[in-house]
């Protein structure tokens, strides 16, 4: 029974040493070398300070920039320690309310009559509540207001949102969409 227990601790021993040590040791390891951006967390750096993640979405609030997707990660949204959607569901009559009133303020903001229709990736959260991208009907429809707003000409702007789309993974996994951080700072490189 105790050279039985003795087997049994050593080979408990080997697999925390292989699955606990070497294992994450190597990947890690791999990463690095393979995919080093990626595998630092895709930060985005601006005059040598980090800005933030190609792969965490961020609040802008100043009208001077695009809008992301709403957040309902952590208290105030954008929470990247509290990712997760606010599980209201479709009929859900405050998450209708919140819609409603999304949709009211991008209009307002963006100059659009009001039964005009607003993209829904500018009305609801995703899923993580950290999306970092809005399809290219949401960035479009802000062009007006920016365009206005930093005294450049519309299609300026347009040609701006078009180089920032990324076009779905291998042509057929996704949909086409634009990374919110990335245009913005584009968008204050076009205007220095």
């Amino acid at each position: 029974m105790l050279k039985q227990f003795a087997k049994s601790f050593a080979m408990l021993l080997v697999m925390i040493v292989l699955t606990g040590i070497a294992y994450p040791l190597v990947i890690t390891g791999l990463a690095q070398i393979i995919f080093p951006h990626q595998a630092n967390g895709s930060l985005v750096y601006k005059g040598g300070q980090v800005v933030g993640s190609q792969l965490i979405g961020q609040n802008f609030n100043d009208p001077k920039y695009f809008q992301s997707r709403p957040s309902a990660a952590g208290k105030n949204g954008y929470d990247a320690t509290a990712s997760g959607g606010s599980n209201l569901g479709p009929t859900n009559k405050e998450f209708l309310n919140s819609v409603a009133e999304r949709a009211n303020n991008i209009r307002q903001q963006n100059g659009l009559s009001p039964n005009q229709a607003v993209p829904s990736d500018l009305v609801t959260a995703s899923a993580s509540g950290l999306d970092p991208d809005i399809t290219p009907a949401g960035a479009m429809i802000q062009i007006p207001r920016i365009a206005k707003l930093r005294n450049l000409s519309a299609e300026t702007v347009k040609n701006l949102v078009q180089r920032n789309t990324a076009s779905p993974q291998l042509g057929i996994f996704g949909e086409p969409r634009v990374n919110v951080l990335q245009l913005n700072l584009d968008l204050d490189n076009l205007t220095k």
